[in-house]
């Protein structure tokens, strides 16, 4: 469902000049997708998706494959903003999340509960005890 819209933002050579073969646009964008998610920088993208299977499994690389590095990572970003295409495919992207029942919430707290720390009341002799090196008796 991405193909078209990203086909339309990569315009990479035909490859008769030879070089290296571009990664997959589909491949790209979930990088993308892992990057807007979990808040990362181009360079903890690349790390984490090279440090986590869970990464690796959901963009479909097995261990052996090449891993896109963080210049590449920023180049496709640069390429999709040039054209416009961010919030378009992000749209998209978050339209058929909602339609299978899923709601992405990038940065929320899933549980969080404030409470009171105990603190810490020491006598001047304790202390004292504390930076001679010594434990105090209570």
């Amino acid at each position: 469902m991405f193909r078209s819209a990203l086909a339309s933002g990569f315009n990479f050579s035909d490859g008769s000049q030879g070089g290296r073969p571009p990664y997959d646009a589909v491949l790209i964008f979930k990088v993308l997708v892992l990057q807007s998610l979990y808040s990362l920088s181009d360079d903890q993208t690349e790390y984490q998706i090279k440090d986590r299977l869970s990464f690796m499994r959901f963009l479909g690389l097995d261990l052996c494959q090449s891993v896109p590095d963080a210049k590449t990572i920023w180049l496709y970003r640069e390429r999709l903003k040039k054209k416009a295409l961010m919030d378009r495919l992000f749209g998209l992207f978050e339209q058929a999340l909602r339609e299978r029942g899923y709601l992405a919430m990038g940065g929320q707290i899933v549980d969080a509960s404030i409470i009171q720390a105990p603190r810490q009341c020491m006598t001047k002799e304790e202390k004292a005890q504390v930076k001679a090196g010594d434990i105090p008796q209570a």
